[in-house]
């Protein structure tokens, strides 16, 4: 479990989430608990994704039977991670304009609304079905030979730790909403000034751990 657990902390890191929630941060009025819904109920949204998404991907996973556990176990599955972290890599340095994307994600995050949640739910499956991780670490848990009861209630665990960096990232806005002086405040501020900086700084940090668990599966 907890090797699996492992990629779920790659696949947290997710700039796209995390964008977001900085973006709520910026864009809502200092009125009195509305960043805090808001925020909340895009990350309860995105659990939800990442959760449901899991439990399709175990079940697919588990049917499959040897054939997953081969793969996991083969070194195919490092050198599919190492080939992965080099194209995050690559991409990182083509970069892009996705102002129009972001705009769209965020209308419905204005106010806290139902809507809110259906966002983070859509952002948890883009972020799950695009994310090489988050099959990855669905992979190592089916061929675990963890006890089924387990296997399918560690996706709790195992979703929850997928959202851990953009939940801390929401605690910490919200924080620093309230002590924009403090020296966290200023980091962010600088952070929010850089963007590009930030983005490519984080899309570099998943491949090296990308590319680093491949390493270690040939050992």
């Amino acid at each position: 479990m907890l090797e699996a657990l492992r990629y779920a902390f790659v696949d947290s890191i997710n700039v796209l989430l995390i964008g977001v929630i900085v973006a709520v941060g910026i864009a809502t009025p200092p009125v009195r608990r509305k960043y805090a819904k808001i925020s909340s109920l895009l990350v309860a949204g995105d659990w939800l994704g990442v959760a449901s998404l899991s439990l399709l991907m175990l079940v697919i996973f588990d049917g499959l039977g040897d054939v997953v556990k081969q793969f996991v176990e083969g070194p195919l599955f490092g050198w599919l991670l190492i080939a992965t972290g080099v194209l995050v890599g690559v991409m990182a340095f083509k970069g892009g304009d996705n102002s129009k994307l972001m705009n769209t994600i965020m209308a419905p995050l204005r106010e806290p609304t139902p809507r809110t949640v259906i966002m983070g739910f859509i952002l948890g499956l883009i972020q799950s079905a695009t994310s090489v991780p988050f099959y990855a670490g669905l992979a190592v848990l089916s061929a675990s030979g963890i006890e089924t009861v387990s296997r399918y209630t560690g996706l709790i665990l195992y979703a929850t730790v997928a959202l851990s960096l953009p939940t801390i990232t929401a605690l910490l806005v919200g924080w620093i909403r309230k002590e924009p002086q403090s020296f966290v405040g200023k980091l962010f501020e600088k952070a929010r000034q850089r963007p590009d900086e930030v983005t490519l700084a984080a899309s570099w940090l998943v491949a090296i751990l990308l590319i680093a668990i491949g390493v270690l599966h040939f050992f």
